[in-house]
């Protein structure tokens, strides 16, 4: 092409903000020429380079917005350690079907059995197949919302966080909250109602969650939310951190 074309051309890359093609398609262009390769397998090499360019992009966005912890990721959790129903069950979820149906994740278990660390694995796999997920504690979140209400912006953060797929709630009832909290907690969950996945981690039961929303009735109503289209996996297994403190006291003797 001539100088006026290759201007006229970059000019138009630039106007579509097609960046990736811009940088690439003369070393494509060398490479289809010697290879003689079709226009239209030239052409997909280069609306691929794009995609999975823009698709990098926006994995990196979404894992930013996430507020996961970057270390707590499947590829560092053992699965061996949880029951293996739950390891299959795990192994289903992290493709993600279950977010498509709007279904909810709960995940219970004693303290140190790896809640925590699943959950954001889980939500890290998500976040890979370009699933938006907002990753937050239960004592965090509640301060969030509780002062957004104060502000009168209730309305507005429950609409921000409608646009995430998923929202993960870490360690319901790990804390015990007031009455104003659990109102909070319960507008959410009831917001997010066949709208959105939820994946919940709680130590409590639901036959002790009185003793999160005080009141019998919200109880009942926010447990028929929650179960209501959900997988539940039991994690009742020793405490990882309670084992590894006994491996390292081997290892030093």
């Amino acid at each position: 092409m001539n100088k006026k074309t290759l201007e006229e051309l970059a000019l138009c890359l630039d106007e579509l903000n097609l960046s990736t093609i811009s940088r690439q398609y003369a070393k494509l262009a060398d490479e289809a020429r010697a290879e003689a390769l079709s226009h239209e397998q030239f052409l997909f090499n280069l609306m691929r380079q794009e995609c999975d360019t823009r698709r990098n992009k926006r994995i990196e966005r979404y894992l930013k917005e996430s507020h996961l912890p970057l270390e707590k990721t499947m590829d560092c959790f053992n699965l061996k350690r949880i029951p293996l129903k739950a390891a299959q069950q795990v192994k289903t979820l992290i493709e993600g079907e279950f977010v498509a149906r709007n279904e909810n994740l709960l995940i219970f278990g004693t303290p140190g059995g790896g809640k925590t660390h699943l959950a954001c694995g889980i939500g890290h796999e998500l976040v890979r197949r370009e699933k938006r997920v907002y990753f937050s504690t239960c004592a965090l979140l509640l301060q969030d919302l509780l002062l957004a209400k104060k502000e009168l912006k209730l309305k507005r953060i429950l609409k921000t966080l409608a646009r995430y797929d998923v929202l993960i709630i870490d360690d319901i009832g790990y804390v015990q909250q007031d009455q104003k909290e659990m109102e909070v907690l319960f507008t959410l969950l009831a917001e997010r109602y066949e709208r959105g996945s939820v994946i919940i981690t709680s130590n409590l039961p639901f036959s002790k969650w009185n003793n999160i929303f005080k009141d019998p009735m919200m109880t009942a109503a926010a447990v028929d939310r929650i179960i209501h289209h959900s997988v539940i996996l039991e994690l009742n297994i020793p405490s990882y951190r309670i084992d590894e403190a006994k491996m390292q006291k081997l290892n030093q003797k």
